[in-house]
C-alpha cells in the first residue's frame, strides 16, 4: 500500500468516523429497529429530514411534488461536501453532455445515479431500504461520493404505499402470522399497488397521466442521470432479481449499456454470493416498452434497471415460503441496501467510462428517421405538444405543403398534406433516441416473449395522419399562434364542432353550467357552413332561462378557447333544420360506475381518473357488494370497466341489469366485462368460433410450451378498425380508427345491433400478434351498440382508455354516454 493511498484511506476513515456520529439511524428516529414494522409515509420523510438536518453538508433534501392525497414527494441529493457545494455546476455540466446545456463538458470524475424506491404501494420493503441506504452511504461508503451524485427517491407512490402499511398495521396479527393464507398476507380491493388513482406509476413513465410522473419528470429531466433503479418486489416465492435483464431490449439500447448492465450483476452477485443468497437475471424482465422505470431512462442514456424482490404485499413482515423459510420484512429491505450499495459502488469505479459513454449516447446521427410529420386535428395536435412538453422534446411547425416517406395509415411510402398547424419532431434533438422509440411505426422485436405491451406510436394513439422521413423534413421553430377567440354576437343560436377531447370538456362545462344543448345526428348546412354528425348546438331559445345567455356563453367558450359558428336561423340551408328530432335535446347525465370485487382497479382507475381530470364531470362509483340493493333508477348510464364479474353478475343482478336497460337504462361494458353478455340468452353478443386454438399444442415438448402459446396472444399490438361514423358511437371520426388490441378474445358481428367498429381484415400494424391469435380475429367487433327495450349496451372489446395513453380512443366513451340511443325526453 503506497503512502498516497494510505494518505486518501486514513482521510476517508477519518471522516466516516466523524460522521458515522453525527448521523442518526434508522431507529433511533423511527423508535423502532427497522425491519421490525411497516414505516408510514410520513415516517420516512421524517428521517431524511433528520438526517439532511444533521449533515447538510452531506445531504440536500428537496420537495418536488404533491400527491392527489396531499403526501410530499421529495429526492435527496447526497454525495461529498466539495460535490454539495457546486451541485448546480455539477448538474449543469453533465447536462452539457446531452447538448441540454450550452457549453462543452469539463469534469468527466463524476457519476449520477439515481434510486427510486416504492413506485408499487404494496412493494413496501424498498422505502426501508431507501432510510437504510441512505445511512450506510453516510457512515460507511464515504469514499464512493467523493466522485458520484447519489439522488435518492424514498418512495415515487407514498399513496399507495399508505394505503397498503395502513392497512397492513391495522390487520396484522402480533407476533405476526407467517401463514400465507391468514388476513394479513391478502388485500382487499384494491390493494396497496397503485396511486390515488389506481394508476400503475412504473408504467406511466412515457405518458405522464399522473400527477407524481408530471412532477418526477421535471426533475427527472433536469438531471438525467447515469445509472437509473427502480426498486420493486415480486411474488414471495422467488428469489431476488436484477440486471442484466431479458430479450428484447430494444435496438436503441447500445452494446455499452447492456455490458455495463452485466458488469452491474456481477458485482452484486459477489455479495449475494457471499451471503448464500439467491438471485436470477437475464430472464421475465425485459427492456422495450418505453414506459417503464427501467426503459424511459435507458432511452435517455442511462443504465436503467429493475431490481426485484420476493415478497410483494403477501409477504407482510413474514411469511413461510413454499420451500418452508420464512421470508422477513428485515430480509427483504437488506437485499434491496444491498444492491443498492452495490449499484452506488460500481458507478464510483467507472465514473469516467460511464460519462464517456453517456455523451456518445446522445449522437444521433445513425437514426433511420430523420424526421416525423404529423397533421391533422389541431386539438389533437395541441394535446400531443402537451404530452412532448413534459419530456422536453423539441417540435416545430412544418414550412411546406406536403411530406413524404413511411405513410402510418398505409404502412408503405406516401405522403400527407400539411399546414402551419402541422407538427415536424426532428430526431437530431438531444433527446432523438427517445423520439425514435415514441414515434417508430413498429418496435423491432428480438424475442416475442415480452412482459407488456409490443406497439404505442403516438401517431397512431393520437389519431394524426403521419409520415416518418429519412432525409429531414422543413419547419421552423415557432407555431402559428393560435387565434383569439372572437366575442359572441347575439345570434339565433351557436354551434361548436364535435372532434376532440377538447370539444367534449366544453359539452361537459355546459352541462354542469345548466345550459341546454343539442347535438346533431345528420350533417346540415346552415350560413353557408356545413357541421358533421355530433356538433353541438345552443340556441338562444333553448335557454331562455338564461338573462345573460350570450354573457355567460361567451365566457365559457373563452375560457375553453373554443370557436363556435353563429346561425341566423332555425331554417337550415339543407335539412335537418334545428328542430329536427333528427337534432336532440342532450340532458345532464347521471353516470355511475362499478368498482371494488370483480372490477379492474386499473381499469376503473382510469374511467375515474378520466372523469375528474379531463372530462370534468360528475361520476358515481358503486362497489359490486353493493349492486344487488342499489337503486339503478337514479342513473341513466354504468360503466362496467375491464373485470370479471362472473361472482358479481349472477341471476337476481342479471335480471336487475336487464330490467333497468329495457326501461331505458345504458350499460357500457369494456373489455372483459363483455364476458357477463357473451353467449347468454337474449343477448345479441356472441364469441367468435374457433377460439383458442389448444389442441394444436398437445404434442409439443413441455420446454417449448410458453414459446408455443405465445402464438395465442396479442400483446398490445394495432390494428385498423373500419367504422360506421354515421352511428352516434363513431360521431367525430373518420371512417377508420387504429385500435390498441390487449387480447385475443374475439366476438362475432352481432345479427340485431350495431356493428360500429370492426376488422375488416386482421392486419397488424405495429406490435406482436401470435399467428393463431390473428386467424381468428377478421371480421369480429370492436365496437358496438344492442338495444334492449329502451335501452342500450355498449360493447367496446378494445379499452379505449388504456392507461389514458391511447388519447384517441377517449372520444367514444363521451360518445357512448352522452350521444348513444340519447332520448330527447327526460329518462
Amino acid at each position: 500500500m503506497n503512502k498516497l493511498f494510505l494518505s486518501v484511506f486514513t482521510f476517508f476513515l477519518a471522516i466516516q468516523l466523524s460522521n458515522s456520529q453525527q448521523v442518526s439511524s434508522p431507529e433511533t428516529t423511527l423508535g423502532y429497529p427497522i425491519g421490525t414494522q411497516f414505516s408510514r409515509h410520513h415516517q420516512v420523510v421524517d428521517y431524511f429530514k433528520t438526517v439532511a438536518d444533521e449533515v447538510p453538508d452531506w445531504v440536500q433534501l428537496e420537495q418536488y411534488g404533491l400527491t392527489n392525497e396531499r403526501r410530499g414527494l421529495y429526492v435527496a441529493y447526497v454525495s461529498s461536501p466539495s460535490n454539495m457545494n457546486r451541485l448546480e455546476e455539477i448538474r449543469n455540466n453533465h447536462l452539457r453532455r446531452t447538448g441540454m446545456a450550452e457549453g462543452d463538458a469539463t469534469d468527466s470524475n463524476l457519476a449520477v445515479v439515481w434510486l427510486s424506491f416504492n413506485v408499487h404501494g404494496n412493494e413496501a420493503s424498498s422505502s426501508e431500504a431507501a432510510m437504510l441506504t441512505l445511512y450506510r452511504l453516510l457512515t460507511e461508503k464515504q469514499a464512493w461520493l467523493e466522485n458520484t451524485v447519489v439522488i435518492i427517491d424514498p418512495s415515487i407512490n407514498p399513496d399507495g404505499r399508505d394505503r397498503y402499511v395502513n392497512w397492513y398495521n391495522q390487520t396484522k396479527s402480533t407476533p405476526y402470522n407467517t401463514d400465507a393464507e391468514s388476513s394479513e398476507h391478502n388485500e382487499p380491493w384494491p390493494g396497496g399497488r397503485p396511486n390515488h388513482y389506481l394508476f400503475d406509476l412504473n408504467r406511466d413513465w412515457a405518458w405522464a397521466t399522473q400527477v407524481e410522473t408530471q412532477q418526477r419528470l421535471k426533475v427527472y429531466n433536469k438531471w438525467m442521470p447515469h445509472i437509473h433503479v427502480d426498486f420493486h418486489e415480486q411474488g414471495y416465492n422467488e428469489p431476488y432479481y436484477f440486471a442484466p435483464a431479458a430479450e428484447p431490449f430494444h435496438e436503441i439500447i447500445t452494446d455499452w449499456q447492456r455490458e455495463f448492465q452485466t458488469a452491474i450483476g456481477k458485482n452484486h452477485a459477489k455479495y449475494f454470493d457471499k451471503e448464500g443468497w439467491l438471485f436470477f437475471t437475464r430472464e421475465r424482465f425485459d427492456l422495450l416498452y418505453p414506459s417503464y422505470g427501467d426503459t424511459y431512462p435507458t432511452y435517455m442514456g442511462a443504465i436503467g434497471m429493475t431490481y426485484e424482490q420476493g415478497g410483494h404485499g403477501r409477504a407482510g413482515l413474514g411469511v413461510k415460503t413454499d420451500e418452508g423459510e420464512i421470508l422477513t420484512l428485515d430480509d427483504r429491505l437488506t437485499h434491496h441496501t444491498t444492491t443498492a450499495l452495490s449499484t452506488v459502488e460500481i458507478a464510483s469505479q467507472n465514473a469516467e467510462r460511464l460519462n464517456e459513454e453517456f455523451e456518445k449516447f446522445f449522437d444521433n446521427s445513425g437514426l433511420k428517421y430523420k424526421s416525423y410529420a404529423l397533421s391533422g386535428d389541431s386539438d389533437k395536435i395541441e394535446r400531443l405538444k402537451s404530452l412532448l412538453d413534459k419530456h422536453d422534446i423539441q417540435y416545430e411547425s412544418a414550412t411546406g405543403s406536403k411530406a413524404s416517406g413511411y405513410k402510418y395509415s398505409i404502412k408503405s411510402q406516401g405522403s400527407i398534406d400539411l399546414n402551419d398547424q402541422s407538427m415536424v419532431v426532428h430526431t437530431n434533438q438531444p433527446k432523438g433516441k427517445m423520439v425514435k422509440v415514441l414515434f417508430e411505426p413498429d418496435a423491432k422485436l428480438s424475442d416475442s416473449l415480452t412482459y407488456d405491451i409490443t406497439a404505442w406510436s403516438l401517431p397512431y394513439a393520437y389519431g394524426l395522419d403521419a409520415v416518418a422521413s429519412t432525409s429531414r423534413i422543413g419547419s421552423e421553430i415557432k407555431f402559428k399562434e393560435t387565434s383569439t377567440i372572437p366575442a359572441l354576437t347575439n345570434a339565433y343560436g351557436y354551434v361548436s364542432k364535435w372532434t376532440s377531447m377538447k370539444d367534449a370538456q366544453f359539452l361537459s362545462a355546459l352541462l354542469k353550467a345548466d345550459f341546454r344543448v343539442r347535438f346533431t345526428e345528420k350533417p346540415f348546412q346552415s350560413n353557408g357552413q356545413t357541421f358533421d354528425r355530433g356538433s353541438l348546438i345552443i340556441t338562444r331559445g333553448d335557454n331562455q332561462r338564461k338573462s345573460d345567455f350570450v354573457s355567460e356563453l361567451n365566457v365559457l367558450a373563452q375560457k375553453h378557447k373554443q370557436i363556435l359558428s353563429t346561425i341566423a336561423s332555425g331554417f337550415s340551408q339543407t335539412t335537418p333544420d334545428i328542430g329536427s328530432p333528427d337534432i336532440k335535446l342532450l340532458n345532464k347525465l347521471n353516470v355511475a360506475i362499478l368498482s371494488g370485487e370483480g372490477t379492474s382497479s386499473l381499469s376503473y382507475g382510469s374511467i375515474w381518473h378520466f372523469f375528474e381530470n379531463e372530462l370534468h364531470y360528475p361520476l358515481t362509483s358503486i362497489n359490486t357488494d353493493d349492486l344487488n340493493g342499489t337503486n339503478l333508477n337514479k342513473y341513466q348510464v354504468l360503466i362496467m370497466p375491464d373485470g370479471y364479474y362472473s361472482r358479481v353478475v349472477n341471476d337476481n343482478v342479471q335480471k336487475k341489469l336487464n330490467d333497468w336497460v329495457s326501461n331505458g337504462g345504458k350499460i357500457i361494458a369494456i373489455s372483459s366485462a363483455l364476458r357477463s353478455f357473451a353467449g347468454k340468452d337474449g343477448f345479441a353478443l356472441k364469441y367468435k368460433d374457433g377460439q383458442g386454438n389448444g389442441d394444436d399444442n398437445v404434442l409439443t415438448p413441455y420446454a417449448d410450451r410458453e414459446r408455443a402459446y405465445a402464438n395465442n396472444l396479442i400483446t398490445g399490438a394495432i390494428f385498423e378498425t373500419t367504422l360506421d361514423n354515421t352511428h352516434p358511437l363513431a360521431f367525430g371520426y373518420p371512417n377508420n380508427y387504429f385500435s390498441l388490441k390487449l387480447g385475443s378474445s374475439a366476438y362475432d358481428l352481432m345479427d340485431s345491433g350495431f356493428n360500429v367498429g370492426y376488422l375488416e381484415s386482421n392486419e397488424v400494424y405495429s406490435g406482436f400478434a401470435g399467428q393463431n391469435a390473428v386467424a381468428n380475429l377478421n371480421g369480429t367487433l370492436v365496437f358496438g351498440e344492442e338495444r334492449k327495450g329502451s335501452g342500450s349496451l355498449v360493447y367496446m372489446v378494445d379499452n379505449p382508455l388504456f392507461r389514458s395513453f391511447w388519447d384517441n380512443g377517449k372520444l367514444f366513451l363521451v360518445n357512448a354516454i352522452f350521444f348513444v340511443n340519447h332520448n330527447a325526453f327526460e329518462l
